[in-house]
C-alpha cells in the first residue's frame, strides 16, 4: 500500500514542517497560542496549519485515505471513528510537544502514521530543529536519518530508565496507577514529547515508557518505531496495545520483551 511512497511521505512531512512549523519556532505571538482543555493543553497556529497542510498532501498521495489528526478530532470527536473503518488512515500529530515548542525548546516533533484496519503499517517521526527523521515500516525495520535503529537490551544489573505520563496531563487515578514504578531499580521521570521518548527507546537511549492515555496520534508512530527496532509493548493486562482504543491502562513500550514484562508486572501491582 505504501512501499513505493515512503520517500514521498517523508518529503510531505518535511515540507509541512518547513512551511508551517519552523518559521514560527520562537516567533509565536501571544494570540497564536490557545488553551484547549486547560493551561497544560495548548494549541498554536503552527499545529493547526501543519495539520491542514499534511491532510491535503497525504490524502493526495493515497487516494481514498482519510486523516485522523489531533486538531481535527478536537473540533469534531467523531473524526476519531475513522480508526474503526475500512479506509486507510493517516494518524497525525502536527506538533507533538507543543509546550516545548511554545517555550522555544527543540524537543518537539511531527508524527505521522499510516494504519489500516487497526494495524500501523508505517510511521514517520520528524524533529525539525534536531534534524532527525525516523521512519519505520512494518516488517521492514526502523531507520533514523537513513541508519538502522536497534533498541538493544538494558544491562542485566542496570537501573531501568523509564519516561512516564507527565503529572500535568494525568488524573489522580492515572498517577496512582504509575506508582508501581517507584521501586529500586527503576528511575522514572515525566515524559516530554511522547514521540521523541519513543525514539529514545528505539535508539537505546531510554529503556522504556509507560503511559496512562491512549490517544492514537501520540502513540501509533512510536509504537511501530520501537517494535521495528526490536522492542516490544503491552498493556497492564499483558495484551498488545490496540490502536482503536479500549486498552487496559497503563501500557508500556520498552527495548525488549523482558523489560516490558517487568514493567507491566510493576504497573499491574499498582493498578490492582
Amino acid at each position: 500500500m505504501i512501499d513505493d511512497k515512503l520517500s514521498d511521505v517523508e518529503e510531505a512531512v518535511r515540507k509541512a514542517a518547513a512551511a508551517e512549523i519552523v518559521p514560527r519556532y520562537r516567533q509565536l505571538a501571544a494570540h497564536e497560542i490557545v488553551e484547549k482543555t486547560g493551561p497544560h493543553d495548548l494549541v498554536t497556529i503552527a499545529d493547526r496549519q501543519a495539520e491542514e497542510h499534511l491532510t491535503a498532501s497525504l490524502t493526495r498521495l493515497l487516494p481514498g485515505s482519510v486523516v485522523v489528526g489531533e486538531e481535527a478530532v478536537h473540533e469534531d470527536p467523531s473524526v476519531y471513528e475513522a480508526l474503526r473503518g475500512d479506509a486507510p488512515v493517516w494518524i497525525v500529530d502536527p506538533v507533538d510537544g507543543t509546550r516545548q515548542f511554545v517555550r522555544g525548546e527543540a524537543g518537539f516533533c511531527t508524527l505521522v502514521a499510516l494504519a489500516h484496519r487497526g494495524e500501523v503499517l508505517a510511521s514517520w517521526t520528524y524533529a525539525p530543529v534536531l534534524d532527525e527523521m525516523a521512519v519505520a515500516v512494518r516488517g521492514g525495520g526502523a531507520r533514523l536519518n537513513g541508519r538502522e535503529l536497534r533498541a538493544g537490551v538494558p544491562g542485566s544489573c542496570a537501573t531501568l530508565r523509564v519516561a512516564t505520563s507527565h503529572p500535568d496531563f494525568s488524573t489522580p487515578d492515572q498517577k496512582a496507577a504509575l506508582l508501581g514504578l517507584n521501586v529500586p531499580g527503576v528511575d522514572a521521570r515525566p515524559c516530554g514529547s511522547a514521540g521523541l521518548e519513543y525514539l529514545a527507546v528505539a535508539r537505546g537511549d531510554l529503556d522504556g515508557v509507560a503511559f496512562s492515555w491512549e490517544l492514537a496520534w501520540d502513540h501509533a508512530a512510536g509504537l511501530l518505531l520501537v517494535e521495528e527496532a526490536g522492542g516490544a509493548h503491552a498493556t497492564v493486562a499483558g495484551e498488545p496495545f490496540r490502536l482503536k482504543g479500549g486498552n487496559a491502562l497503563p501500557f508500556t513500550a520498552a527495548r525488549d520483551a523482558a523489560t516490558v514484562a517487568r514493567l507491566t508486572a510493576l504497573l499491574g501491582g499498582a493498578a490492582a
